[in-house]
């Protein structure tokens, strides 16, 4: 693997990343991963395409095709070194039959589990990596609403879902807590089966992908957030059906934004709501129960922290939320 140069990180962000990751090799191999670029990976469009034959079609091209997940075998690392470009030009990526989406991305929606025929929300949905992750699994059935609040970003997740085949998709332009709001009003007539709530965040866990958050992070950003995501989530909650499940994802480390916000809705919902185990095909590590002498409920335990270092992927953080009543 390739390094490459690497930016300056902040000195407060670099302490807050010691305090999580306290052994010293650990944080030396997390400082390591940064400097090397992410593996080029992909995910088969199986509405458009069966997976062995887009891996045919791949390999008939010289690509190297490595399946790193037994029971995911849609998702796809290509291993060569491809020319700048090539994955986003290639005709198989025109024509729809993958999306060019990174590994820690896709894990949401394995949390989700989405089936044929069920309702889902995906709140804040653009560029549609996981919509169209959602769609492949309903093999385009059931109805999925895709709310974005910019206009230039569903301008991208109208064109992704058009390249990509979806029939099943509503998208819907609001602030996301206000699109709840609206939903609430018919919720006789309109509850989800499920809801993706993969918020926007401070993009701690994007550094390999996205140098330019070296520059944008900031401490502000990482205290102003945390109000907004809970809220989305407390408004998505009210839409959802009783036994329904609620996945809550972020690209950042920062536990403001992860296992603080998990923990403020298990208060403000109390007996409503339950936290579920979550299983990952990669390796995992435990919510924290304390950060900056806040102690968070033992529960958060159950949330799912990714970090780079321990897969070869970006950073993520996922939650599963079980409506009770």
């Amino acid at each position: 693997m390739n390094k490459r140069k690497f930016p300056e990180l902040k000195p407060l962000f670099l302490e807050r990343m010691q305090k999580l990751l306290l052994d010293k090799k650990d944080f030396n191999d997390y400082l390591n991963i940064l400097k090397i670029p992410p593996v080029k990976s992909i995910r088969c469009n199986k509405i458009k395409i069966p997976v062995k034959e887009l891996k045919k079609k791949l390999e008939d091209k010289r690509w190297k095709i490595k399946q790193p997940y037994k029971d995911y075998p849609e998702v796809m690392i290509v291993e060569n070194n491809l020319e700048p470009g090539e994955l986003g030009r290639a005709l198989e990526h025109l024509l729809g039959y993958y999306y060019i989406q990174e590994l820690a991305s896709m894990l949401p929606v394995f949390v989700l589990q989405p089936k044929e025929n069920e309702t889902i929300l995906d709140l804040c949905s653009a560029p549609g990596s996981k919509t169209t992750q959602i769609v492949s699994e309903m093999k385009n059935s059931g109805s999925i609403i895709a709310n974005e609040v910019s206009l230039g970003r569903i301008k991208i997740l109208a064109s992704n879902l058009e390249r990509c085949g979806v029939t099943n998709t509503i998208i819907t332009k609001k602030d996301g807590v206000a699109f709840c709001n609206r939903m609430k009003k018919y919720q006789s007539e309109m509850k989800m089966d499920k809801i993706l709530v993969d918020v926007p965040c401070s993009g701690e866990g994007t550094l390999r992908s996205s140098p330019k958050t070296y520059a944008m992070w900031n401490i502000k950003t990482v205290k102003a957030l945390p109000r907004i995501q809970k809220q989305l989530v407390l408004s998505a909650f009210e839409i959802l059906k009783p036994g329904g499940e609620l996945i809550y994802s972020t690209c950042t480390h920062a536990p403001e934004e992860n296992e603080a916000v998990v923990d403020s809705v298990l208060k403000e919902l109390k007996d409503r709501v339950k936290l579920e185990k979550i299983k990952l095909p990669i390796k995992t590590r435990k919510g924290i129960t304390m950060w900056q002498e806040k102690k968070f409920s033992s529960e958060v335990k159950k949330c799912a922290r990714i970090y780079p270092q321990d897969n070869n992927t970006e950073g993520f953080f996922i939650a599963k939320f079980k409506k009770l009543k």
